[in-house]
C-alpha cells in the first residue's frame, strides 16, 4: 500500500494528469444546466457523476497515451515526465473512471446515456489518433454538442435540445480546442502532432479561436425566441470581450495558457445564458 510522500506524489500526479481545471468546469456546467432544466436531485447527481468521470477518463487517457511524446520533448509540466505517476497507473485510472461513466450514463436513460458515451468516445478518439490529423476539431465539436444533448434528454419530459443550442455548444468546443493547442504548437509539431491548428499556423489559429467563440456567443444570444433580453445583451458582451482577449493574449504571449482559460470563461457565460432561457434551449420535438 502506498503511504506517506509517495501517496501524496501519486495523488498530485493523478490530479495534474486529469486536467482538473477544465474537467471541473465542464462537470460544473453540466450540473448547472441539468438543475436549470428541472431535473431532480437524483438525475442531477447521475449527470454530474457521469460527466465528471467521463472527463477524468479523458484527461487520464490523454496523459497516458501522450507519455512517450511528453518524455521525448521533456515536458516537465507533465506528471509522467516529473515522475509523479506512471503511464500504467494512468491507464488503469482511465479505464476505471470510464467504467463508472458507462454505468452512471446509462442509469440516466439508454438514449441519453448513449449520447454521452459517444461524446466520451469522441474525446478518446481525439487522444488516440485524431489530434494528429486535420480532423482534430471534430471530436470537440461532436462531444460538446452531444453533452448538451445528454443533459436535455436526461431532464424530465419529452424535450430535446434546440438545434441552435447544440450548434453553439459545438462552436464553443471547437474554439476551446484551437485555444488549447496554441501554447504547445511547437512541442506538438516536434513529435508529429499536426492537428488543424498546427496546419493553419499560430497567426491564423489565434484569429480562428476567438472568431469561433464569438460566433457561439452570437448564437446563444440570438437563438431563443423573441428579442434578446437585457441579461442576454450584457452576458453576450462580457463573453465577446473574453473571446477577443483570448485572441489578443494568444498573439502577445504565445506560450500562455490564458486563452484556454478565457475560452472556458466564455463557455461559463454562455451556459448561464442557456440556463436563463431553458424553455427555448430544451423544446418539445417538432417545435
Amino acid at each position: 500500500m502506498t503511504t506517506g510522500p509517495d501517496a501524496r506524489h501519486l495523488a498530485r500526479g493523478l490530479v495534474l494528469a486529469s486536467h482538473a481545471a477544465p474537467a471541473l468546469v465542464v462537470t460544473a456546467l453540466a450540473c448547472a444546466l441539468s438543475a436549470a432544466l428541472g431535473s431532480g436531485a437524483a438525475v442531477v447527481t447521475l449527470v454530474t457523476v457521469a460527466v465528471g468521470t467521463g472527463q477524468l477518463s479523458v484527461g487520464w487517457s490523454n496523459d497516458w497515451i501522450d507519455a512517450p511524446r511528453d518524455l521525448a520533448v521533456h515536458r516537465a509540466d507533465k506528471p509522467v515526465v516529473a515522475g509523479l505517476v506512471t503511464p500504467r497507473v494512468l491507464r488503469g485510472a482511465a479505464f476505471g473512471a470510464l467504467a463508472v461513466c458507462v454505468v452512471t450514463s446509462l442509469a440516466v436513460g439508454v438514449v441519453a446515456g448513449a449520447a454521452h458515451l459517444v461524446a466520451v468516445a469522441g474525446a478518446w478518439a481525439y487522444n488516440a489518433r485524431l489530434k494528429s490529423t486535420a480532423w482534430s476539431w471534430l471530436p470537440y465539436a461532436l462531444s460538446f454538442g452531444l453533452l448538451a444533448v445528454f443533459v436535455v434528454l436526461a431532464a424530465p419530459g419529452p424535450r430535446v435540445p434546440a438545434v441552435w443550442a447544440v450548434a453553439a455548444a459545438a462552436l464553443l468546443g471547437t474554439g476551446a480546442h484551437v485555444a488549447n493547442t496554441l501554447p504547445d504548437l511547437e512541442d506538438d509539431a516536434a513529435t508529429g502532432v499536426r492537428g488543424l491548428p498546427h496546419r493553419l499556423g499560430r497567426r491564423a489559429s489565434g484569429v480562428l479561436a476567438p472568431a469561433l467563440l464569438t460566433v457561439a456567443v452570437g448564437v446563444v444570444v440570438a437563438g431563443p425566441a423573441g428579442p434578446p433580453t437585457p441579461a442576454a445583451w450584457v452576458g453576450g458582451a462580457v463573453a465577446v470581450v473574453l473571446a477577443v482577449a483570448a485572441g489578443v493574449v494568444s498573439v502577445a504571449r504565445p506560450r500562455s495558457r490564458a486563452p484556454f482559460g478565457l475560452s472556458m470563461g466564455v463557455a461559463v457565460v454562455c451556459v448561464v445564458l442557456l440556463g436563463l432561457s431553458a424553455g427555448d434551449f430544451a423544446v418539445l420535438p417538432g417545435t
